[in-house]
């Protein structure tokens, strides 16, 4: 198939990158073949055409012990037919890890022209010097899927701006936050942008104190009235992109989106701020994301620091 043909073909980024690697494969050889993302020290695997590495979507690895991150810098050539050849390469640990003979990389890049990631490619066996000359058309296929991710994500946003007037049909009445139905189908949707992008992601689970026995000496009205306080304090401590539940009684949770786990560390402080300042105490339990683990599991593993939070504020 001609390279020009490749997009004409497809829609979306996801299956735009499964074509150029698809193809890539066939015309250069090379057992591996990877569109990549990185976040931080996270290399992301979002898609492969694996024949030997077995190498899946979803696996991560190390960016700092990775070829591609002395490509990006210029500290080793974006083919590299030999690559135990090149000092900066032969040092890089992942080079220690599986066998590589021969690497092609170039970056993939945002529309702001910070990294995105990358398409890279290893074989186990060195490869001729003639291989060099296709550096022009893999830098070639690599803009035309950063172009495609751009249009992308911006047509994301649009639809995400969409989802939010839409969410008033699953929103919980008395606090105007989304309800359970709402908060899981959230996360359904953004599971699959996480997957498809590799980005980052928090959840953070909030249990209010003392709701029952404020019913029980005050009144369900009284209640009521802590409720709508710390579903105010709840929104005004989130980013726009993100979203807060009231998952039912005096349970919220909070998924921010785009988050890593140092910057949910600082939205907890936000929340639990927020909180404080509207007369709300509540216990709270923060989870990033793990790529190979999903939202799912994230929202499991902020419970049970929420719980364990809890236990530990109970008096005796």
């Amino acid at each position: 198939m001609h390279p020009s043909l490749l997009f004409s073909q497809t829609e979306g980024f996801s299956q735009a990158a499964r074509a150029v690697i698809s193809y890539l494969h066939g015309r250069l050889g090379f057992n591996l073949w990877m569109v990549t993302r990185t976040e931080q020290d996270d290399w992301i695997v979002l898609e492969s055409e694996d024949h030997g590495y077995n190498v899946t979507p979803g696996k991560v690895f190390s960016w700092a012990d990775s070829f591609c991150s002395r490509m990006v810098t210029g500290e080793g050539p974006r083919i590299a037919p030999r690559s135990k050849d090149v000092p900066e390469y032969a040092a890089a640990l992942i080079g220690r890890q599986v066998e590589i003979g021969a690497y092609i990389g170039v970056p993939l890049t945002r529309d702001d022209g910070s990294l995105f990631g990358t398409l890279c490619a290893i074989d186990p066996a060195a490869k001729p010097d003639a291989i060099e000359a296709e550096l022009p058309l893999v830098e070639l296929l690599a803009s035309l899927l950063s172009t495609v991710l751009t249009w992308e994500r911006k047509a994301m946003e649009k639809s995400r701006q969409s989802e939010l007037l839409g969410r008033i049909a699953n929103s919980d009445l008395l606090t105007s936050l989304l309800n359970r139905r709402g908060w899981e189908e959230v996360l359904r949707i953004e599971e699959e942008r996480c997957r498809h992008y590799g980005d980052p992601a928090c959840v953070l689970s909030i249990d209010l104190d003392g709701l029952k026995a404020t019913n029980d000496q005050f009144g369900h009205a009284a209640g009521d009235e802590l409720i709508v306080r710390a579903g105010r304090a709840l929104r005004s401590a989130i980013r726009e992109p993100d979203a807060v539940a009231r998952l039912g009684g005096d349970e919220f949770a909070i998924l921010a989106l785009g988050c890593s786990r140092s910057a949910g560390e600082h939205m907890l402080e936000r929340v639990r701020k927020a909180l404080s300042e509207n007369g709300v105490q509540a216990s709270c339990g923060l989870a990033a994301r793990v790529p190979s683990q999903g939202l799912a599991q994230a929202c499991k593993d902020a419970d049970m620091a929420m719980y364990r939070e809890k236990a530990f504020r109970k008096p005796g």
